[in-house]
C-alpha cells in the first residue's frame, strides 16, 4: 500500500482517500508525491 504526502501542508494520505477523491482531505490541493527513504550513496573501489 502506497502511502502518499501532501506537497502544500505535508500531511499524509492514504490510498483509500484518494480511490474516491484525489483532493487532499485537510487543505483541499491536488498536488501529491511519495516520499522517498533515506538513499545511501556507495562508493567503488
Amino acid at each position: 500500500m502506497a502511502q502518499y504526502k501532501c506537497f502544500k501542508c505535508e500531511k499524509p494520505i492514504s490510498n483509500k482517500v484518494l480511490d474516491k477523491r484525489f483532493v487532499c482531505p485537510h487543505c483541499g490541493s491536488k498536488i501529491f508525491y511519495k516520499p522517498r527513504g533515506h538513499i545511501v550513496k556507495l562508493k567503488a573501489v
